[in-house]
């Protein structure tokens, strides 16, 4: 069969290639063509674009590119036409895809979606298109399945795919072969994760940057987005003590005491591999005042949202600054914070599901194209 898949993030990226390896699994045949990253095309789709130029962040950053936007909307589509696939599989990214899916309904071309919106957190009325032109929804939070079906809407929950990535039996490099192999001081290390996003990098590094003179003791180290060049985080670190480690994001996390992140997916993978973590957020004020007049959830974690607690601290907008960046990395490398954080972590994993899901997912997606 034919597959053609659309993500337009580096998780999705992740996700997309992993379900593309069950489903070459299950159908000897499978042929993919894709919007993503280097892990799908790795795995054998054809690119199409790369995920990089599909990124633009915030009100203002969209109005600037609508050009560039409309223009992949309309290259999209006729590049689906053309290659004519048994299905579209959306990962995510709805400002895009719900586009793709509507049209790809209307020229009779099945559309599975592969991690819903987060349509809980708002624009809860975007259901209805998904009702309308989506023909199954597979979802990766617990409380989605029960979300949906208060619309009537049945979607399968499949667990979430990231402990198949992230699980007990990762096998991690060696502090000593870590640290030499990327030229890092033989000190506790504290990581920072500001995005994969230029815009997004370079608003919320600059803040984070204002928390290493507190800690001496420790080394800070930024885990690079491979798409992003080096001398870029060279221009915002300008001389700073911190080191830039690229595409070793886990394998940094896995041997850092602690870890600022930018709020998203790295909340949550920073969770599974067992690391304490202060949440950071900031974004162009206009942006964060449309947000918070529609944003209907208590947090913007997805660790807290999933436990439906302040597991993990959140520094948002007003919130993230240097006093309170200093205080909360302060807080998380004592005893008792970190002993509370990690003992709720456990919960989080339980709550999750097993692992397996991107093989469930590829299983059903192949039980529903064979129905009809």
């Amino acid at each position: 069969m034919k597959y053609y898949i659309i993500a337009g993030e580096a998780s999705g990226d992740l996700h997309g290639a992993n379900l593309m390896k069950e489903l070459k699994k299950l159908d000897a045949d499978a042929d993919f063509r894709c919007w993503g990253g280097d892990l799908m095309a790795g795995v054998g789709a054809e690119l199409v674009r790369h995920y990089r130029d599909l990124a633009f962040m915030g009100f203002f950053e969209v109005v600037l590119h609508i050009r560039t936007i409309a223009k992949n909307i309309r290259f999209c589509k006729n590049d689906i036409l053309g290659y004519h696939p048994d299905v579209l599989i959306l990962v995510d990214y709805p400002g895009f895809n719900l586009r793709m899916a509507q049209f790809a309904h209307d020229h009779g071309i099945r559309v599975f979606y592969y991690i819903s919106p987060q349509l809980w957190a708002w624009r809860s009325s975007r259901v209805n298109k998904i009702k309308k032109y989506v023909d199954r929804m597979f979802v990766i939070l617990p409380f989605e399945k029960e979300f949906y079906s208060r619309y009537g809407y049945d979607v399968d929950f499949i667990g979430h795919p990231l402990l198949d990535v992230i699980n007990t039996d990762s096998v991690y490099p060696e502090r000593k072969a870590f640290l030499e192999r990327n030229h890092l001081p033989d000190k506790p290390l504290i990581a920072l994760l500001p995005g994969s996003r230029r815009q997004e990098i370079r608003e919320m590094l600059e803040l984070m940057l204002t928390a290493v003179p507190a800690f001496p003791e420790n080394h800070f180290v930024i885990a690079g987005a491979p798409s992003v060049a080096p001398d870029f985080y060279s221009s915002i670190t300008r001389g700073n003590p911190v080191s830039v480690v690229t595409g070793q994001t886990y394998d940094l996390l896995h041997h850092s005491q602690a870890a600022l992140v930018t709020s998203g997916t790295a909340t949550l993978e920073t969770a599974l591999i067992g690391i304490p973590e202060v949440v950071c957020y900031k974004g162009d004020f206009f942006s964060y005042l449309v947000a918070r007049q529609v944003i209907k959830v208590k947090y913007i974690s997805l660790v807290n949202l999933i436990m439906d607690r302040e597991v993990i601290r959140e520094l948002i907008q007003q919130d993230f600054n240097s006093k309170n960046l200093r205080a909360e990395v302060k807080k998380i490398l004592n005893d008792k914070e970190r002993s509370d954080i990690l003992h709720a972590y456990e919960g989080l994993r339980e709550r999750l599901g097993g692992q397996g899901a991107s093989a469930k997912a590829a299983s059903l997606m192949i039980q529903y194209l064979k129905k009809n």
